[in-house]
């Protein structure tokens, strides 16, 4: 078998879908710790059970496989998904990234962890910081009279004083705090007094209940400008030359257990005096202290980390207000005493992941009614309001977590990705019928009692150093940067300088103060990389690894993007390799529904690229015309119609661009000169893919035409009799 002939487009198409809407749930594993757009574990179970298996995938794909004595590579590890699906079905792996918190994270996946060590030193610390702290997340109900119910969540709101009578401004860009969808109305802050109102109609809101002002939705806060309530003046803000932004706490979404059963909707409050005094402490006790593992780095200039900059932020520590320094300086502390160093790797890990909620960068949603981690939009979003998390987390009756964002939910998330690793399963769907297939005599991690030891090398290295022994290598599977997408070391920086700081400098990769290395394979403009760097980048890891290879084993990667230039730089880098590409296939592998994909444009469709040093294209994915890809389009769509998917123009455009990037290397690879300037490989590559013919012409005629009508003649630009140039 191969992935070009028997990779079921159908099968992985539809179990990818459905796995990227909920991936938790089909992939426990990657709880450990939050890594950027991860491709579905699915696609690349299905890789390889199509390259190594003897069985179709509808048989294979929901039973035991074991495929020991193989060794798999990765190249740009991240989260580490091809890895921990090829470790799964008994391979020996290999993985490489030069980000140190990659190769901490696919170190902690893999690893093997004592359940019963870990909850019992997760259960201890739990307990110490809520006698330590507790009180700190606890509030009183005005609604029923309870005191001490614990808080979920803490709204700030950003403030500034007025340029012209000195009087402090509230930057509300609107006074909705919750719609009614989850809620059993909606709550407006009062633009006056600041009480919190809930209204039926949010349209015609009415007037306060405690002052009697007219409510409002739209807030004075936009685009930068903000007139002063009190005396009208404009004001300017972010305002960098003062220093970070203040907060001031307007609104807290709390839990009463006692009442939840018959309250209708959820539990909101003004803050009231003990609130404001519990703040007020917390503030001076924190100020009282001398913190060891809280970071004192500078925010290094970057591409994501400049929007910090303009708002006033320098220092790491000052994205974090004094409760949450707090309870995170107290955290650490604990980590560090626990006498277990597996189980303290596993506390570091679940505090760096922490990170994200514990922050003044997180919004509330106003719909959901929940925080929104640092990371949702794969950036440093710097909102007006901002939401706090409660530190300890709150348990119901029933053992279930209430809200998110605090060490009872990471702990769980934690506990139930490493039992996953023991028995991991697999979701079958029939229609609207879910069913969990446990898949018995499949594992993960280095070792396990009864079973043969697996060898894990995971490595903070480039590819390119590693010692890899020529034919040494069963496969490649990776998903490679996709060129300035996402800017991985900068976000990552944010857990790395406090991890760093817990787990010490004994650990590879953490030496240095920061995670950005200058090899990055992404675009940014800060550090003035382009498309010449990330091709040539790209290239030397493919010649790495096509060293490394077996004859005829594959390398495949996952690659999409919007435009067509970083498609000339994997065509370059795979020609500069020596291989060539025997098939290009559609994978959905994004959730249409992610803030940063919805109304985009962009394609949640991956092209899965199948390189080795020899083969033939399979006859279905050959063509030598417009009118013949086609044909081939129309197959691929029909597919993954057939899955469940709506492809939209985003997907078609990258299918397009993935199937002629190949033609081009096709054509291409026989007198190919990698000895030549970045720029002039790329220019080359650029005429080539240019002379097949008009992309988006073809493009916009599949959007248009949803079945085969055929290409127009005059619209059949490739040379009939370069036809065997793809068929390779």
């Amino acid at each position: 078998m191969n992935i070009e002939n028997d990779f079921d487009i159908s099968l992985i198409a539809s179990l990818a879908l459905k796995e990227k809407q909920i991936q938790q749930n089909y992939r426990p594993i990657i709880a450990v710790h939050k890594w950027f757009a991860r491709r579905p574990g699915t696609l690349f179970r299905g890789l390889i059970l199509a390259e190594f298996g003897n069985r179709p995938l509808t048989e294979s794909y929901f039973e035991a496989n074991d495929f020991s004595g193989r060794v798999i590579a990765d190249p740009f590890m991240g989260g580490g998904t091809p890895l921990i699906e090829a470790n799964r079905v008994g391979c020996d792996i290999v993985g490489f990234d030069i980000n140190p918190m990659a190769t901490w994270i696919v170190r902690e996946e893999v690893g093997h962890l004592d359940l019963e060590a870990y909850r019992k030193a997760s259960a201890g610390l739990l307990a110490r910081l809520q006698q330590e702290i507790g009180a700190a997340y606890r509030t009183d109900c005005p609604r029923y009279g309870d005191t001490g119910v614990p808080v979920k969540y803490f709204l700030w709101v950003k403030v500034v004083d007025c340029h012209q009578c000195g009087q402090q401004i509230d930057l509300f860009p609107g006074y909705l705090l919750a719609d009614d969808t989850r809620h059993s109305a909606n709550v407006l802050v009062c633009s006056v007094c600041g009480e919190l109102n809930e209204v039926a109609d949010a349209r015609h809101p009415g007037q306060c209940f405690g002052c009697a002002s007219a409510l409002v939705i739209e807030g004075p806060a936009k685009r930068g400008r903000c007139a002063c309530p009190h005396c009208g003046a404009d004001n300017a803000y972010a305002r960098p030359d003062q220093g970070p932004p203040l907060h001031r706490l307007f609104a807290i979404e709390y839990f009463n257990p006692k009442h939840h059963g018959r309250h209708k909707g959820r539990f909101f409050k003004k803050p009231d005096a003990n609130d404001l005094k519990q703040v007020e402490a917390v503030t001076r006790r924190w100020r009282s202290m001398s913190p060891t593992f809280v970071p004192h780095q500078e925010i290094l200039p970057g591409d994501e980390t400049d929007r910090l900059h303009r708002w006033g932020y320098r220092f790491y520590r000052e994205l974090f207000n004094e409760r949450q320094l707090l309870g995170l300086e107290l955290s650490c502390r604990q980590i560090a005493e626990t006498g277990d160093e597996r189980v303290r790797h596993a506390l570091a890990t679940n505090l760096s992941d922490l990170l994200r909620y514990q922050n003044m960068l997180c919004r509330y949603d106003t719909t959901a009614l929940k925080s929104l981690d640092i990371f949702s939009v794969h950036g440093f979003p710097v909102g007006l309001v901002e939401c706090e998390s409660n530190l300890l987390g709150i348990v119901n009756g029933n053992g279930a977590n209430v809200g998110s964002g605090g060490w009872t939910n990471i702990i769980e998330k934690y506990t139930r990705a490493k039992r996953y690793c023991d028995a991991p399963f697999e979701v079958r769907h029939d229609g609207r019928r879910k069913t969990t297939v446990p898949v018995h005599g499949e594992w993960i991690g280095e070792r396990r009692s009864g079973s043969a030891t697996r060898s894990v090398t995971l490595r903070c290295a480039s590819s390119t150093t590693a010692n890899l022994l020529p034919s040494s290598l069963d496969a490649v599977f990776t998903d490679p940067p996709y060129f300035g997408n996402v800017q991985y070391g900068e976000l990552m920086d944010f857990c790395y300088v406090w991890l760093r700081r817990l787990v010490g400098e004994e650990t590879e990769g953490f030496l240095l103060p920061s995670s950005r290395a200058p090899e990055e394979l992404t675009g940014n403009a800060t550090q003035a990389r382009g498309i010449e760097h990330f091709t040539d980048g790209l290239a030397a890891v493919w010649r790495a690894m096509s060293r490394a290879l077996k004859p005829g084993a594959p390398l495949a990667f996952t690659f999409h993007h919007n435009r067509i230039e970083p498609y000339h730089s994997v065509g370059v880098a795979i020609l500069d390799a020596g291989l060539i590409c025997l098939a290009t296939l559609p994978c959905p592998a994004e959730m249409g529904g992610s803030i940063h994909i919805h109304g985009t444009g962009s394609s949640i469709v991956d092209t899965i690229f199948v390189c080795r040093t020899q083969g033939c294209t399979r006859p279905g994915q050959a063509f030598g015309s417009l009118g013949e890809l086609e044909t081939v389009m129309q197959a691929e769509l029909s597919m993954l119609r057939k899955a469940g998917m709506k492809p939209t123009a985003g997907d078609i455009r990258c299918m397009v661009f993935g199937h002629l990037a190949r033609y081009a290397i096709g054509r291409l690879r026989q007198n190919w000169e990698g000895t030549l300037p970045a720029s002039a490989r790329l220019e080359r590559f650029a005429r080539m893919f240019a002379s097949l013919g008009d992309a988006q012409w073809l493009i916009d005629h599949l959007v248009a035409a949803p079945t085969f009508s055929g290409v127009p003649r005059q619209m059949q630009l490739f040379p009939q009799d370069d036809r065997d140039a793809v068929s390779l």
